[in-house]
């Protein structure tokens, strides 16, 4: 079963955001991307990226707490560049270290780090933007072999012990054969989903390119306006690991599941 490990330590520049390790891991194992491609599509050194996908798909142990920094003053600025930037040719662009000078010129007295880090985070957010861009509202009923997967929790009740249990059950379709895998468990946490998962994608012979959920409290931490969604750190870590993007239905929309789910025996 599926369960996420260390990736680096608080405070070291090769902690990576989960979101933005997911899109390498994708581009390189699904889509084949060269890593040569993918480091001129991130701003990342080949050796780095190799290195990211050496290290697997994982969380880190915790969250590094927000703290004032020098750069604070400056991040609105360091933002705006960024954006000029990334609107130039690649030669043309200004390197991370040269954006660390120009803000020294106008007085940031911080490390060369801190900006670095603040550039892939940028990057990471404006990747997951030009993702979600141009996306319709509604997911399609129609769906190629292998495109998807569909999952989703319901309640029932069996006899235990001699007693009657409320059970929660996970259901799991492929969304072009219909194919599917129910299982039962006590409780709708993290060790349950991922093991869900992990059985029906062993079941089911493999992993489809992207899968479809409600916006269950295991995955959803916020739900923003539209397709905006503040996803859970270990559900994106376990997305990473089995390399499939998550796409999440708005909220009380009935026109997201392909056909009703199977009973649970």
């Amino acid at each position: 079963m599926f369960e996420p490990a260390p990736l680096g330590q608080a405070g070291d520049e090769g902690v990576i955001d989960m979101a933005f390790l997911s899109v390498i891991r994708r581009w390189a194992l699904r889509e084949e991307v060269p890593i040569r491609e993918i480091a001129r599509r991130t701003g990342l050194s080949r050796n780095t990226v190799r290195r990211y996908l050496r290290s697997g798909a994982a969380e880190p142990k915790f969250k590094v707490p927000k703290r004032s920094s020098k750069l604070d003053a400056f991040a609105d600025k360091l933002a705006l560049w960024l954006k000029v930037e990334a609107g130039k040719w690649r030669k043309q662009r200004r390197t991370v270290r040269q954006l660390h000078a120009d803000l020294a010129v106008l007085g940031y007295g911080g490390s060369y780090g801190r900006v670095a880090a603040f550039c892939r985070a940028w990057k990471a957010e404006r990747i997951r933007e030009q993702q979600g861009a141009g996306r319709g509202t509604f997911v399609p009923l129609a769906f190629q072999p292998g495109e998807a997967f569909q999952f989703d929790w319901s309640e029932d009740w069996a006899i235990l012990g001699g007693e009657r249990t409320k059970l929660q059950v996970a259901h799991f379709k492929l969304s072009f054969s219909r194919a599917f895998i129910v299982r039962a468990y006590p409780l709708q946490t993290h060790e349950m989903l991922f093991d869900a998962h992990y059985h029906a994608f062993r079941v089911l012979g493999g992993v489809p390119g992207r899968g479809i959920y409600d916006n269950m409290r295991t995955a959803v931490d916020k739900v923003g306006r539209g397709k905006a969604r503040t996803v859970n750190s270990r559900f994106q870590a376990m997305a990473s690991h089995y390399v499939f993007d998550a796409e999440f239905c708005n909220p009380a929309s009935g026109w997201g599941w392909a056909g009703p789910w199977p009973k649970a025996a």
